[in-house]
């Protein structure tokens, strides 16, 4: 999606019918990843709701110097993270620019599988989705925030680092560690469908 699909001009003005394609637009996006961060498909529901009603009251002050998917991402994210830290109070998420967080200390995956010889149905199948979503969803919130929007949303370090405010360096930091978690974390799964084939 590009910004040219859209009236910057008509959107600040409050134009109705342009705001309703511009949410059209985002919506699925917005949604799948407030689903992702949040793990309830009606906490998502919420998150996508006042992700657009902070656009909208925001949308006068938007300067452009972001893409204005990156910009309503970076709300998303944010109303997404204040909805976790809102359920569990204890939840914090650092936003500092070199990536050290609770994460710094937290140990490499021990074990890792070679996954080159699994056929791709194996892969890609339901199970192994449903597998990817749990692991996903075992992530810290600093990780997962930063695994949703460049892999699976397709952001990239720029723009991830963009919406989430912090360091491009910490973005890949985190993104590294997000890829080594869930490589670990469905090592064993994979492991067992290999052992299935031989």
């Amino acid at each position: 999606m590009n910004d040219e699909q859209f009236s910057l001009e008509a959107l600040r003005a409050g134009d109705r019918a342009e705001f309703a394609r511009l949410v059209e637009a985002l919506s699925p996006a917005v949604y799948r990843l407030a689903l992702k961060i949040v793990s309830d498909p009606l906490d998502a529901e919420d998150v996508l709701q006042e992700t657009f009603l902070k656009a909208m009251k925001a949308l006068p002050q938007f300067e452009g110097r972001s893409s204005l998917s990156t910009w309503v991402h970076r709300i998303a994210v944010n109303e997404a993270l204040m909805h976790l830290r809102r359920r569990t109070d204890a939840l914090q998420v650092d936003s500092g620019e070199d990536g050290a967080d609770d994460e710094e200390t937290a140990q490499m995956p021990v074990q890792l599988v070679d996954w080159c010889c699994l056929p791709e149905k194996e892969l890609v199948s339901s199970e192994a989705r449903a597998r990817l979503d749990e692991a996903i969803g075992r992530l810290s919130p600093a990780l997962r925030a930063v695994f949703l929007l460049r892999d699976v949303e397709g952001l990239s370090i720029s723009e991830t680092a963009e919406a989430l405010r912090i360091g491009e360096s910490a973005v890949k930091v985190r993104l590294m560690r997000a890829r080594l978690r869930l490589r670990e974390e469905l090592t064993g799964y994979f492991s067992g469908q290999m052992e299935k084939l031989k």
